[in-house]
């Protein structure tokens, strides 16, 4: 897993380009923008 992630999004192309969270991944997963955090808290759980 990384060990720092900057999010873009919320979407790809058009709909995208914006800082939507950047952090730890355990930093990230606690944000409610975009799709990054629900697969972060996932992964985590299962570690």
């Amino acid at each position: 897993m990384a060990d720092y992630i900057i999010d873009m999004g919320p979407e790809g192309g058009k709909g995208g380009g914006q800082l939507l969270s950047c952090g730890t991944p355990e930093e990230v997963a606690k944000s409610d923008k975009g799709y990054t955090p629900k697969f972060l808290r996932e992964e985590l759980a299962n570690q």
